[in-house]
């Protein structure tokens, strides 16, 4: 996990909530902002492949895992409005993953 992930998602989110407040509404639009995100990575995949025959190939790998970046912002971003705790909660799901793994390859 980045250094900087968590600290630059809590700027973020404390200018959106200087900017747009912190309703309801808003919390629903930064997790709807997340699965946009994912919707720009799919159709970067889908421009890699050239399945689109009217536009052939438009993305490169590099645009597909800067669109993932943006999926991982944005989802940290959201994240803040569901926890006071967003440093701690993802580290708990990453060494939860982490053990997971760890049981399986044994």
């Amino acid at each position: 996990m980045s250094a900087i992930l968590i600290p630059v998602a809590a700027r973020i989110a404390a200018a959106l909530n200087t900017t747009n407040g912190s309703s309801e509404h808003e919390t629903a639009m930064r997790l709807m902002k997340v699965t946009e995100e994912a919707g720009e990575a799919s159709a970067a995949y889908i421009g890699m492949t050239g399945q689109n025959p009217r536009k052939n190939i438009t993305h490169t790998t590099a645009d597909i895992a800067g669109e993932l970046c943006d999926v991982i912002i944005a989802a940290t971003v959201a994240l803040h409005s569901f926890t006071t705790t967003p440093a701690a909660d993802l580290t708990a799901k990453l060494d939860a993953v982490a053990r997971r793994l760890s049981a399986t390859q044994q």
